[in-house]
């Protein structure tokens, strides 16, 4: 697979959990921001209508006002609110934090999450029955609480509360495992860990399953398929030596552009830090969004410890 950047093997580890933990949970809002205008296009639409699009200026199909962020950050909320009101993940106050949001009408909202979560009240069950069509990217963009409360926690107890909260709408093997891996990158990112290691912990997702691999091809117009969707991160991560210059260089691929930004955004967040945030992005994020992302980054900081 491709290596990453050589230039980008030694970054510095003096950053602060706090200041990693801030810059994912930012980086996930900002991420999802700017991607959200460029969802379901193409690049090269993209390309004749934006040139390179890298301001967050709203718009895009579903109409956003600047600075407004769609499903991915709301969940990744909602999820990490329960995780503070139960001292931990509980599959069923997960699954009533999704009934709910989905209850606020949100601008957004995925067809297999909200299968999942009328499932929930239709039967009381709080995880779907497994299927091997849904492989989507929907438990993953919202994984972010997880790694931030549970980053001191073994592996194989994230692993575990990572199906919780993804089987309330996603039970599915290639998604469990792309998403205990970028949860496992981000937890690994928080205590320093360089490119190269991170690096491994993506072979070892790719030796499970080969589909992961990403050096085949540049993907473009990823679809929601946790595989295109890592595949996209992946690159971009590796490859670029900026948090802007890998989210800019995933949203401008189209596709599901929000949710591949917001996974780009909270894992190249975490591994700069809150201070490589473009000062322009920040200022053009929602005033509410940024304030609950900060505040929550710390109390599930908290939690962990």
């Amino acid at each position: 697979m491709l290596k990453p950047n050589a230039g980008t093997l030694a970054e510095s580890t003096e950053l602060s959990l706090y200041e990693r933990a801030v810059g994912a949970y930012i980086g996930l809002a900002i991420g999802d921001a700017l991607g959200a205008t460029t969802e379901f296009m193409t690049p090269r639409e993209i390309q004749e209508k934006h040139g390179t699009h890298n301001h967050i200026i709203g718009g895009g199909w579903l109409k956003l006002k600047t600075g407004q962020v769609t499903d991915d950050t709301d969940m990744s909320l909602a999820l990490g609110q329960s995780i503070l009101d139960n001292n931990g993940v509980d599959p069923k106050a997960v699954a009533e934090a999704f009934s709910n949001w989905m209850r606020s009408k949100p601008i957004d909202c995925g067809n297999t999450v909200r299968r999942g979560i009328i499932h929930y009240r239709t039967s009381g069950e709080t995880s779907v029955p497994l299927n091997e069509f849904d492989a989507g990217n929907g438990a993953c963009m919202r994984a972010l609480p997880i790694a931030l409360a549970y980053h001191n926690a073994p592996e194989d107890e994230v692993r575990r509360v990572c199906r919780l909260q993804s089987h309330v709408t996603h039970n599915n093997p290639v998604s469990d495992a792309g998403t205990e891996t970028i949860v496992l990158m981000v937890i690994a990112t928080l205590k320093g860990a360089t490119k190269d290691d991170l690096f491994q912990l993506v072979n070892d997702l790719v030796a499970e399953h080969r589909s992961f691999r990403f050096d085949k091809r540049r993907v473009e117009n990823p679809s929601g398929w946790i595989v295109e969707t890592l595949q996209v991160v992946f690159q971009a991560f590796f490859a670029k030596d900026t948090l802007e210059a890998a989210v800019v260089d995933v949203v401008n691929r189209g596709g599901d552009a929000d949710t591949t930004g917001a996974i780009a955004g909270m894992l190249c967040g975490a591994y700069y830090g809150a201070g490589a945030v473009p000062r322009q992005w920040r200022r053009a994020l929602a005033c509410d969004v940024k304030a609950a992302c900060e505040e929550q980054a710390a109390r599930l900081m908290s939690l962990a410890s």
